[in-house]
């Protein structure tokens, strides 16, 4: 088996149907396996898997309860019998050549292999990547690819992330401390599904919060600069986090961001603002994580 395509998810049993098909789709493609990873669904997720399997889809099961991305991601490769792993999310699509393109890349050697992910509203949406899909990310698990017996080497995903963000981005600085390079495939393309209905105020909230709490929980373990440049904790922004983001603006922020009454250009610019500082806010609190 050369690649073992790794998917955790939980309650999103639709999504992953879209998903499967366009593995199932794939052309030119290395000897491969899905590996599912069930993170505490109740939905018909087991059901998805099987049908996959009923339409002769390379495609295995593996149920995880304790919902951690990490602690999933980690069962898949356990059962893995590709020598690349491939982790991507259960809302996306691969274009027929997907797969065919992570292998290409690694025939250099060892590397860790990324790819435009181009967010779209719709199934029906299928841009071409630019360059705004660039990205210098070093491991991003919605699209890259990486030796099996490099993640055995460092011992996977660190599992006390435990909410939203930075797993992937704290198990990349261990494989770059180890000596792995990295690439970025533009042949690599995957568009990630992401309805507006779906990503709301307070979705997004939500995941502002539980990722800078991830953020101290990362720049804890690894305290560069480096660290705390990804993650905004460096001295100018944890000085906005401590001064000069009130509660009343973040407030005013949120009322501008979810009011239709305002223009549309005007009601993005104001939610984004809403998020970083909600996640600022976060990120210079005293740590309880």
């Amino acid at each position: 088996m050369r690649l073992s395509v790794v998917i955790a998810t939980k309650d999103r049993a639709d999504y992953l149907q879209h998903a499967l098909a366009s593995f199932e789709a794939q052309r030119g493609a290395p000897s491969f396996e899905v590996v599912v990873v069930d993170n505490g669904s109740s939905d018909a997720t087991k059901d998805v898997v099987a049908d996959a399997v009923q339409r002769g889809v390379a495609v295995r099961y593996v149920f995880e309860p304790e919902p951690n991305r990490g602690k999933a991601r980690n069962r898949g490769v356990a059962i893995a019998q590709g020598y690349l792993v491939l982790f991507c999310d259960d809302d996306v699509v691969a274009p027929p050549g997907f797969l065919s393109a992570h292998e290409a890349a690694h025939e250099s050697g060892d590397l860790i292999v990324n790819g435009p992910i181009l967010n779209v509203a719709s199934y029906e949406d299928r841009p071409k990547p630019k360059m705004s899909n660039y990205s210098r990310a070093f491991l991003c698990t919605c699209n890259v690819s990486i030796a099996r017996h490099a993640l055995d080497a460092v011992g996977g995903f660190d599992e006390q992330f435990d909410l939203y963000g930075w797993e992937d981005t704290e198990l990349g600085v261990r494989l770059r401390e180890r000596g792995l390079k990295w690439t970025f495939a533009w042949d690599a393309y995957i568009w990630h599904i992401k309805p507006p209905s779906e990503n709301t105020l307070e979705v997004e909230a939500h995941k502002a919060v539980e990722k800078a709490k991830m953020a101290r929980r990362f720049i804890a373990k690894a305290p560069s600069l480096r660290a705390r440049m990804a993650t905004g904790a460096h001295p100018l922004n944890v000085l906005r986090g401590r001064y000069l983001l009130p509660e009343p603006w973040l407030r005013v922020l949120a009322g501008v961001a979810a009011s239709e009454s305002f223009p549309g250009p005007l009601r993005a610019i104001a939610r984004a603002q809403f998020l970083d500082g909600l996640y600022t806010r976060e990120l210079v609190r005293p740590s309880d994580v």
